[in-house]
């Protein structure tokens, strides 16, 4: 494995360390695939979550995505700068916003998830179809693993 740095051949095989390393790949990837269309992983994080949830307040969308509030209000500034996001009173309580994504947003929202979906081609080129299907649902286990009953 070039990849990285060097560990011995008994933690090379660990899963801990494999998923790390995988994890680190398809990272580093899917960051370079959306830099090209001049966007952070976050922010896209953030922009599809706006496209999903919105009209959704900048405190909700914070709460749900586990941002520190600073930095939410960067990331949505970001956003409403490049015109891709938009920020309204929250009919419900006028001294919230809501963000909902523009035409512009939804726009860049679709090429990126092709680069995403690109980059995630890439990280798993060496897999057949069905293999990528059960890495994926190997994966979906092992982040939310069965909690053992009382």
């Amino acid at each position: 494995m070039v990849d990285g740095p060097y560990a011995p051949a008994r933690i090379r095989a660990l899963p801990s360390w494999l998923l790390g390393r995988a994890a680190a790949r398809g990272h580093r990837l899917v960051a370079e695939a959306l830099a090209r269309e001049g966007l952070r992983m976050m922010h896209h994080a953030v922009l599809a979550s706006v496209a999903e949830l919105g009209p959704v307040s900048q405190a909700d969308l914070g709460r749900t995505l586990r941002v520190d509030p600073k930095d939410m209000v960067a990331i949505v500034n970001d956003l409403h700068r490049e015109g891709l996001i938009a920020r309204t009173p929250d009919p419900a309580d006028r001294r919230k916003n809501a963000i909902s994504i523009s035409t512009a947003g939804s726009r860049r929202l679709r090429r990126t998830e092709k680069l995403g979906d690109e980059a995630n081609d890439e990280l798993t080129a060496a897999l057949t179809p069905a293999e990528r299907d059960q890495l994926v649902d190997l994966l979906f286990r092992i982040v939310s693993p069965v909690q053992p009953s009382s």
